[in-house]
């Protein structure tokens, strides 16, 4: 992935203000934060997004993500702090590397997330369910 820019943060070639480090992970602070302390984390070896990740990846990714949001959340004194993945591009993925955004939040911040609407009707959710359990 000599293309990636994510990879390239990995090797060095691009400079980074790393936070964690270890065999698996790297997380540095975003340099077009939500908020100040806003963080990615990102498995070292590359994956275009989480549903191509391994899974030994996957199983490593919670606790290391743990550890690196509670730290944020403490060094930034946050109220919160949202943990989100982009995947693909209609969903807001801009670097095809997989990655969690990590971003502190605080009460009155401004910051608003997205309402769900009333989408199903009659039988619908059933049938969606229906169609989901079918692709597991």
């Amino acid at each position: 992935m000599n293309e990636c820019l994510f990879c390239k943060i990995v090797t060095g070639k691009i400079p980074s203000a790393k936070v964690y480090e270890d065999d698996h992970f790297l997380a540095f602070l975003d340099i077009t934060p939500v908020h100040k302390g806003h963080t990615l984390l990102i498995p070292k070896e590359h994956s275009r997004n989480i549903l191509e990740t391994p899974d030994g990846t996957l199983a490593l990714l919670f606790p290391a993500m743990k550890k690196v949001a509670r730290a944020v959340k403490n060094a930034t004194h946050a109220d919160g702090i949202n943990m989100y993945i982009n995947n693909e591009k209609a969903a807001g993925q801009i670097i095809f590397h997989t990655h969690v955004h990590l971003i502190p939040r605080f009460e009155d911040d401004g910051l608003h997330l997205w309402k769900g609407k009333e989408w199903y009707a009659d039988d619908e959710i059933n049938t969606m369910a229906e169609k989901i359990k079918r692709e597991i």
